[in-house]
């Protein structure tokens, strides 16, 4: 789950800067990882290891791994949580200063080309003497 861009709506499914392209072959190596998995599971089961002891296993491997994860990222301290929503607030504003840049210059370009078409027209019906004064 994400943030919305005012940092404040949720949004279900996948983070919208993934690409589809991206977002399925992350889906395809998730799916490749949990069948290698169940069949780790099955091979070491059909070989006398109990099925609690197995997913114990992979349950605190999986921990472990996460935890390792976050400790080489920098986030495993308690103020992580924190400073990850920041920086997501902080580059929600980031795309909110962008967007709200590109429509005045969008406006501002709209509004010169409109003014460039009125002179434009009064040239064209002889009105430019009234422009001149």
């Amino acid at each position: 789950m994400w943030r919305g861009r005012s940092g404040s709506e949720k949004q279900e499914g996948p983070h919208p800067t993934l690409s589809r392209k991206r977002e399925r072959a992350l889906e395809e190596e998730v799916e490749m990882s949990a069948e290698m998995l169940a069949r780790l599971i099955a091979q070491a089961e059909d070989e006398g290891a109990a099925m609690v002891t197995l997913r114990a296993l992979a349950e605190e491997a999986s921990e472990m791994g996460a935890e390792r994860v976050l400790d080489r990222l920098g986030l495993s301290d308690p103020g992580a949580r924190r400073d990850i929503g920041e920086l997501r607030e902080l580059l929600g504003a980031w795309r909110d200063a962008k967007t709200s840049a590109r429509n005045a210059v969008i406006g501002w370009v709209v509004r010169i080309l409109l003014a460039v078409l009125l002179m434009g027209l009064a040239v064209r019906f002889g009105l430019s003497d009234l422009v001149r004064g």
